[in-house]
């Protein structure tokens, strides 16, 4: 099977590339670089576009055709909440369009299995603890979690009609590291930004401690990257079942972890005698999103394996083998304490 997966040089797209060639796949992989690095596909073929851009469905299909590609794992999109907020129209344009693209070019290159990146943003502020997929009402409350919610209902509307086959994996906070080299290349997620301050000898930023919640800071669904790359295999195997009662599927584990545990558990991986500072909330953020992933567990029997600790863990070793990332933990400092 050839694999196209969009995104494929960043954090989670590198995973999960990773993760097709030892599974003996083959990968083609498109990424415009704006936050992923060419080295981090093995030996995928990277074509450089910005699947966002006018005439970029044209492209697409050129590629998926020229490559003999049977399925396509779709990634790249902006993904920052606050940003979103700031920014909604830049993310309509982004997010949409490249969806959009994606759709139309597997629909000109007869491509007919897709896995969509997803995410638990589609909630917003769910009214129970631990959201199922079919949680009502489901109002995202940010602009990054309408183009999600929305790429869902672009790729089922595409099912019908030109018999493309739509999975979505709607994920939680992903974290941690399978190979170093694989790190998150981008200081946009909550453990290499903590890690990024310490780097810096500065204090861990807290964003609202006044949550209603248990400690006061936000609790979310932490998945290891490593689980939610075999979760991407999973759901391509799925999509070759011809009877399929669910297109949407929770990637998590069930359990919650505050801002502030995740905080706790940095300084008992590091070793660092760091003191934390809090800031005012982020636009957009809600105060807790718990999944439940009963459905994939039954459906694909696919099971988290990795917990809290192993996540923190994988992600210091991984920001420690980088040598400009490398914190000399003997000697550092807190410099704004």
């Amino acid at each position: 099977m050839t694999v196209l997966v969009t995104g494929g040089c960043g954090y989670i797209g590198a995973h999960v590339v990773h993760a097709l060639h030892e599974a003996g796949e083959d990968v083609v992989v498109v990424d415009d670089l704006s936050y992923g690095k060419p080295d981090r596909i093995g030996g995928a073929h990277l074509y450089g576009m910005d699947i966002a851009a006018p005439g970029a469905g044209e492209r697409l299909a050129e590629i998926m055709k020229a490559e003999d590609v049977d399925a396509v794992i779709h990634f790249a999109a902006r993904k920052q909440v606050g940003e979103s907020v700031e920014k909604p129209l830049w993310y309509y344009q982004q997010n949409i369009n490249g969806m959009l693209n994606v759709l139309e070019g597997m629909k000109e290159a007869g491509v007919h299995k897709l896995v969509f990146s997803s995410s638990a943003a589609t909630y917003g502020e769910p009214p129970v603890d631990v959201v199922p997929e079919d949680v009502e009402p489901m109002i995202p409350i940010n602009p990054y979690g309408q183009t999600k919610l929305f790429g869902e209902w672009m790729a089922r509307a595409c099912e019908q009609p030109y018999g493309i086959r739509f999975c979505g994996l709607r994920y939680f906070n992903v974290a941690g590291c399978g190979p170093v080299e694989l790190e998150d290349p981008a200081i946009l997620n909550l453990i290499p930004m903590l890690f990024d301050r310490l780097k810096q000898g500065k204090a861990p930023a807290i964003f609202g401690d006044d949550y209603p919640t248990p400690d006061g800071t936000c609790i979310r669904d932490y998945i290891h990257v490593s689980d939610l790359a075999d979760a991407h295999l999973a759901a391509l195997k799925y999509l070759d079942r011809d009877e399929r009662k669910y297109d949407v599927f929770n990637v998590g584990t069930g359990e919650g972890t505050s801002v502030r545990q995740i905080v706790d558990e940095v300084k008992k991986v590091t070793g660092l005698p760091f003191k934390e500072t809090v800031m005012a909330r982020r636009a957009g953020d809600p105060p807790q999103l718990i999944g439940s992933p009963k459905r994939i567990n039954e459906e694909m029997g696919w099971h988290a394996r990795y917990d809290v600790d192993d996540i923190v863990e994988s992600a210091w070793n991984a920001w420690q083998a980088n040598p400009e990332h490398h914190i000399d933990v003997e000697t550092w400092k807190q410099q704004d304490a």
